[in-house]
């Protein structure tokens, strides 16, 4: 499979009145065709404004992507002008936003948004566009399409709305697709649901994804990749059962300690990670997970560190930090 996306050194930030927002510091990763990244990590690390900025969908004021490139198909996605951008969103490069109900139009009907990028992208007419609309929330699993169509989006339920996002997103079959928590607010059974329909889809159309959470539990059984994110930076990268098998950062450690496991049983109460995420205007010196770090040393508290490669047999594993876990620390 050749490499679909390559993110160098992205950094974004948002210019406040109160300071600088280090929203994405440094951040790079690659995507290959039909592959899936996880992304992970506590609220507020940067996993949504990483892909904002792959959408080119930054507020600007106050957002500006200062540093990087995006390169996908070749081409650096930083570099087109507002036009060309415009070809690609929505086309090649699809995304699931976070709150279906916000992110559809309340006063048009969910045939008319989804019909809209068939018509400008594929350049169907409107009764093919509509057709084909029917078809893709069928697809989705949405009953009686052909009649709800012609709804709008406070007639669905939450995990409808939902399903009408991914038919939006899918719609012209992208390339990419970037699904920013597509199962909050949703009970378990429809969480389920929904995230084996992306599968399945992605699977079926060879499409690449980026799947965005904070739930570890999301990706163990969805993504390849594993980018564990904190403070805007990517403290941990490797394979998705590497990193479930062998965690080697502390903030990743923490992340998989505070969760249950269903295949063991219960010896002891689950462990929390102690303290709150940094101030992205105000950042600690050195390591930003340290004020939090059961493992850190002085050097954590001097110098921030840089993902590197570490021993592990050969197969790919980056982590930024100065203590080995596996030994108890330093």
């Amino acid at each position: 499979m050749g490499t679909l996306l390559q993110v160098k050194d992205l950094k974004t930030k948002f210019f406040t009145q109160d300071g600088v927002v280090n929203a994405v510091d440094g951040v790079s990763f690659d995507l290959a065709e039909g592959e899936t990244l996880g992304i992970v990590g506590e609220s507020g690390c940067g996993k949504s404004v990483t892909a904002l900025s792959i959408m080119r969908l930054i507020p600007m004021p106050p957002g500006k992507i200062v540093n990087g490139e995006i390169i996908f198909e070749g081409e650096d996605l930083l570099k087109l002008d507002e036009d060309e951008i415009r070809k690609i969103r929505g086309c090649k490069i699809a995304m699931i936003f976070q709150d279906p109900m916000t992110s559809l139009n309340p006063v048009l009907t969910i045939g008319r948004q989804i019909s809209e990028s068939l018509e400008l992208h594929m350049k169907l007419g409107k009764s093919d566009a509509r057709k084909r609309s029917i078809e893709l929330l069928e697809m989705v699993g949405i009953p009686a399409a052909a009649q709800r169509i012609d709804g709008y989006p406070h007639q669905f339920s939450g995990g409808m709305r939902q399903r009408v996002m991914i038919a939006m997103a899918l719609s012209c079959r992208p390339q990419l697709l970037l699904a920013d928590e597509p199962t909050t607010a949703l009970d378990v059974t429809i969480q389920a649901q929904i995230l084996e329909l992306i599968k399945s889809l992605s699977k079926e159309l060879g499409t690449a994804v980026i799947l965005i959470t904070h739930n570890m539990g999301v990706v163990a059984g969805m993504a390849q990749k594993l980018m564990v994110m904190y403070a805007g930076h990517a403290v941990e990268k490797a394979s998705t059962r590497e990193v479930f098998a062998n965690p080697r950062h502390p903030y990743t450690l923490g992340l998989l300690r505070s969760i249950p496991r269903l295949d063991e049983k219960r010896r002891e109460r689950l462990i929390p990670i102690d303290g709150l995420p940094p101030d992205l205007i105000d950042m600690p010196p050195g390591c930003p997970f340290q004020p939090r770090c059961s493992f850190a040393i002085d050097r954590c508290r001097a110098e921030t560190p840089v993902l590197t490669q570490v021993a592990n047999g050969g197969e790919p594993h980056e982590i930024a930090c100065w203590v080995d876990v596996t030994k108890g620390g330093a």
